[in-house]
């Protein structure tokens, strides 16, 4: 997009806000509503919490790609992870809950996010898988002898699951990401079988998959994108068999899972993982049906279809 047709908030104004975007949170609502969008009548939103809540012109329509439930309102303790930020967290649910009710539709990304909107939102939405850039990886060798986890480094994604399972199971892990739980991380690994990869540019990650015996997806993830990302360099995943990774792994075709959120189960699965069963094409295959120009299509016929409903009432 050229950048003379992006409008940014006056957040972007605040010095290192990029760094320091969590400290901002209590100014994001106002930021967002503060968007002049007079003038369109039909506006599409991308959001995991705060988009939503734009302000649209009378008569127009919003439709919100949303990519899950605002994390600090249905899973605080695993997110904030602070009893002292309660109150202020409150105060953003709430606004959070009315910010919901504002958009004509909803689409989520997976039945996944659909249910938990239908839950505290108490809205219905159409779903729609988010797209895969699937031209930026090309189908490895699977010669390599590690597994890889690519992931932002939170706390829920539980990449410290996976480190402590692959030292159980005594095979070689790559971890691909930053994020504010890598110094914990990187303590974790120390003298382990897992090394810290930090930052990886897109080449580097299409030649960490294609060379793979498998990716890792240890936490419970809204939908996921590394099994398909996977998929498209060829190479199988293992996933904990929660959230979206149920809607883009085909068990037995193109992954595996393991049942218990715990070290043991994951590395039972590790040690048991046979790569020869994967057909390096298939999963290849798999991942193109989530390709950009699907979903632009299939986005396009959504928004279409809320635009004439609302003009006909």
């Amino acid at each position: 997009m050229p950048a003379a047709r992006i409008r940014r908030s006056y957040l972007a104004r605040i010095p290192l806000a990029n760094r320091y975007f969590r400290a901002l949170a209590l100014l994001y609502p106002r930021a967002f509503e503060a968007f002049d969008l007079s003038g369109f009548d039909a506006i599409v939103s991308s959001t995991t919490a705060w988009a939503k809540g734009v302000r649209v012109p009378p008569g127009a329509i919003h439709v919100c790609y949303i990519n899950t439930v605002s994390r600090f309102a249905f899973a605080y303790d695993e997110y904030v992870r602070t009893p002292l930020a309660r109150p202020l967290v409150d105060r953003l649910i709430a606004w959070d809950r009315d910010a919901a009710a504002r958009p004509t539709r909803f689409v989520a990304n997976s039945r996944n996010v659909a249910q938990r909107i239908a839950q505290y939102y108490g809205r219905d939405s159409d779903v729609l898988h988010c797209p895969v850039d699937v031209d930026r990886f090309s189908i490895g060798s699977g010669g390599g002898d590690y597994f890889v986890a690519a992931s932002r480094l939170l706390p829920y994604k539980r990449i410290d699951l996976a480190i402590r399972a692959a030292a159980l199971a005594g095979v070689k892990l790559f971890v691909a990401g930053t994020g504010p739980a890598e110094p914990a991380l990187r303590e974790l690994a120390r003298g382990s079988t897992t090394t810290m990869l930090g930052f990886v540019s897109d080449a580097q990650l299409n030649e960490l998959l294609g060379d793979a015996r498998a990716a890792i997806v240890p936490g419970e993830e809204d939908f996921g994108l590394i099994p398909l990302e996977a998929a498209a360099a060829g190479r199988p995943t293992i996933a904990y068999r929660a959230g979206g990774a149920r809607e883009t792994i085909v068990e037995n075709q193109t992954g595996v899972f393991f049942d218990e959120p715990v070290p043991e189960s994951l590395a039972a699965a590790l040690h048991n993982f046979d790569p020869s069963r994967f057909d390096p094409q298939q999963l290849r295959a798999h991942a193109e049906q989530f390709a950009p120009q699907q979903f632009i299509e299939k986005l396009r016929e959504i928004v279409e279809r809320v635009y004439r409903e609302h003009a006909a009432t």
